[in-house]
C-alpha cells in the first residue's frame, strides 16, 4: 500500500485533455527500500519527480508540435510523463527515463488513464553508462537544469545518445545553468534556437519560459 497522497489533473494540450496522477504536494515521502540516500537526494527533493511543474507543460506543449516522423526519441527526467503521452498519443518512437524509482509506475499509471500504450522506460542516472539504451536522434527534457552540474552531465547524456544528426530541446524557466549547457553544446557542434514562451495563462511578455532547440546535422559533426 502506498504511503504518500495523490491528486488528479487535468490539463488540455493540442485539443487533447490529459488526465495525470500527481503526488498532492512537495512534501510527500515514502521510500520504504531506502533509495533517497543512494540516489543522494534529501527529503524535501524526493518528491518534486511528481510535481506537474510549468516547464513540463511547456515541454508537452512544445512536443505537441514537434516533427516527429522517423525519430527516436529519449526524454531525459521524465517525471509523471507528460511529454510523453503527448508524444505517445502523436504514434512517436518515445523512451522515458528517470533516476527516480517512483517515476515508471506514475508514467505507466498515467499511459493507462489516458488510454495510451505503455511507454517504453529506462532508469536512467545521468552519470551511469548505459551503452544499451543506443542513440536517438531527439532528446529533450524540462527543467533539468538547476544545478551546476546537471549542465555537464547532461552534456555528456547528449554526447554518449546522440545520433550525429539529432535535435536537443529543453524547455526552462530561465535559469543561468542553461547558458553554461549551450556552450557544451557549442562544442559538440549544435547550433541554438532560443524562443521566449508563457509559462502559464497569466504570463505577460517578456515571458519567462525559454524553449531552448539545438540542432546538429551530420556534416558538423564531423567538422
Amino acid at each position: 500500500m502506498q504511503a504518500y497522497a495523490t491528486r488528479s489533473e487535468q490539463l488540455l494540450i493540442g485539443g487533447h485533455m490529459y488526465r495525470l496522477r500527481v503526488l498532492s504536494d512537495k512534501q510527500q515521502f515514502s521510500d520504504a527500500a531506502g533509495h533517497r540516500a543512494r540516489m543522494g537526494l534529501s527529503v524535501a527533493q524526493w518528491g518534486l519527480f511528481g510535481q506537474l511543474w510549468p516547464s513540463e507543460r511547456l515541454l508537452a506543449q512544445a512536443m505537441h508540435r514537434f516533427a516527429i516522423d522517423g525519430k527516436r526519441i529519449l526524454e531525459l527526467g521524465c517525471g509523471i510523463g507528460l511529454a510523453c503521452l503527448v508524444l505517445k498519443r502523436r504514434g512517436a518512437d518515445i523512451v522515458a527515463s528517470d533516476a527516480h524509482p517512483l517515476a515508471e509506475s506514475f508514467l505507466a499509471y498515467n499511459a493507462t488513464l489516458n488510454a495510451l500504450p505503455a511507454i517504453d522506460y529506462r532508469r536512467l542516472p545521468w552519470d551511469a553508462l548505459r551503452p544499451s539504451l543506443g542513440h536517438f536522434d531527439a532528446i529533450i527534457a524540462s527543467d533539468v537544469l538547476y544545478e551546476p552540474l546537471q549542465a555537464l552531465l547532461l552534456a555528456e547524456v547528449v554526447r554518449r545518445h546522440a545520433y550525429p544528426s539529432a535535435e536537443v530541446v529543453i524547455t526552462d524557466p530561465g535559469r543561468s545553468h542553461s547558458q553554461h549547457f549551450s556552450q557544451l553544446l557549442a562544442e559538440q557542434r549544435f547550433i541554438l534556437t532560443e524562443e521566449q514562451c508563457p509559462m502559464d495563462d497569466r504570463d505577460v511578455p517578456p515571458y519567462r519560459g525559454h524553449l531552448l532547440h539545438y540542432v546538429r546535422d551530420r556534416e558538423a559533426s564531423c567538422a
